[in-house]
């Protein structure tokens, strides 16, 4: 009798791969290039592809292009990172309306090929992982690549592509200084680095130190430059979203993602798909109807959520820098225009963020911080540092074993139903995803 078959463990693969660099994050392009080569060059078989850079809401933008593109009957493929509760998040594979995550059997069968062209060379796990990704995505036909960066741009392992379609980058702040620098204008010369010769850049709200530094790279790029509030526009009017550029004015339903700054997200994906002419029905459907999870994320049910007291609303971000800090913060006083409640932080982060910047805009907002440890993240920061930096803004803290235990507690202490919102880091928002039993899809 025949044994049945073993399934593919990716995640097996995955574990081998990350021991072939010491260093978790080593901006290169030389091994990526080395190993696409040895695999065919699978960079220069991709459909048309739109590369997205920037600090904050890369996927939100593309959450909306995907939606959008999706509508209008294209098949769009995606990559982003990282990933939430599972690998397969990271690759989306485009089928006509529609698409769906990278099967194991599929990323198995892909690492393992990309593992054996490798042959042992060093390489990180982001980089032997986006050459996985381009493969798949040269080997499957689609319409549109919705390419996301990693980190930085310039080196950045999806930079091999030589020449998208179109280039996006989205609003730039001060986050991973170890490896961008310290300054705006460091930062944004590392996402200026995917601006490619006279491929059109499609430019969100900026700084102006970070907008003089992309305006240099293209022009040294002869790249048409598409800057908001120069070339296009975005507003809300009357709970509508209202976009307009020289070839006139769009007048789509307001984005079901929450918080204002999805407005901007928004209209930067429309003003990236103007090129692709779809039609106003799908750019309608596509805004309303985008979701992109752990970006201000209502939880309604599940086993965590069992565990906040009855009738709160519970919120889930992975926001975790400066400008998320502030994009949170007015999002959550939009919603406490709508609705008055209590505002309780459930708080977890890694050593390598700035506690103090994301937490400043909370200051006089939240009545309550409760800081937890990151679960299984070994670079995650002592709750009692995260709890001293709170209650330094003059927030008041208090420290939980985990994030369970934070909403159970609030059930006995809290006069009123709380809005709660589980915030500081991917890694967290993750884990939070994953106990709760919330799909990701």
């Amino acid at each position: 009798m025949a044994l049945p078959l073993q399934m593919p463990d990716p995640d097996a693969i995955l574990n081998r791969l990350s021991t072939l660099h010491p260093r978790k994050i080593d901006l290169s392009l030389g091994r990526t290039e080395q190993l696409l080569a040895k695999l065919g060059e699978p960079q220069k078989r991709l459909p048309p592809v739109i590369h997205v850079a920037g600090t904050n809401g890369k996927g939100s933008t593309i959450a909306f292009m995907r939606a959008m593109l999706e509508a209008a009957g294209r098949s769009v493929h995606v990559y982003t990172s990282p990933h939430l509760v599972r690998f397969n998040e990271r690759i989306r594979l485009g089928v006509p309306g529609g698409g769906e995550l990278v099967s194991d059997a599929a990323l198995a069968d892909a690492l393992d090929r990309v593992e054996v062209a490798n042959a042992g060379q060093p390489i990180t796990l982001f980089e032997i992982t986006t050459v996985t990704a381009l493969l798949l995505f040269s080997e499957h036909p689609a319409d549109v690549l919705l390419l996301e960066v990693g980190l930085g741009g310039r080196f950045d392992a999806t930079n091999v592509v030589e020449a998208p379609r179109t280039s996006v980058i989205t609003p730039i702040s001060i986050d991973h200084v170890d490896f961008l620098g310290s300054t705006i204008e460091a930062i944004a010369g590392e996402k200026a680095g995917i601006i490619k010769p006279r491929v059109p850049v499609v430019v969100g709200a900026q700084p102006p130190e970070a907008l003089a530094v992309i305006e240099r790279a293209a022009l040294r790029a002869h790249a048409p430059l598409f800057v908001r509030d120069e070339h296009w526009h975005v507003h809300e009017e009357g709970g509508r979203l209202v976009y307009s550029d020289e070839e006139g004015l769009v007048d789509l339903p307001r984005p079901r993602l929450m918080g204002p700054h999805q407005i901007d997200n928004a209209g930067l994906a429309v003003a990236a798909l103007r090129s692709f002419r779809l039609p106003y029905a799908a750019q309608e459907e596509g805004v309303a109807r985008a979701e992109w999870p752990a970006r201000m994320q209502r939880l309604t049910s599940g086993r965590l959520v069992a565990r906040a007291p009855e009738g709160a609303e519970v919120w889930l971000d992975g926001g975790h820098n400066a400008a998320g800090g502030i994009t949170l913060s007015h999002a959550l006083c939009e919603l406490e225009e709508r609705c008055p409640r209590p505002l309780v932080l459930v708080l977890g982060m890694l050593t390598t963020k700035d506690a103090r910047a994301f937490l400043a805009p909370f200051a006089g907002l939240a009545r309550e911080a409760i800081c937890v440890p990151m679960p299984g993240e070994h670079a995650g920061r002592p709750p009692e540092e995260v709890a001293a930096v709170a209650a330094g803004l003059g927030i008041p803290v208090r420290v939980a074993h985990g994030v369970g235990e934070a909403l159970a507690s609030l059930a006995r202490t809290s006069a009123a139903p709380p809005r709660v919102l589980i915030c500081g880091s991917l890694y967290l928002a993750g884990a939070v995803l994953e106990a709760n039993g919330t799909p990701v899809r």
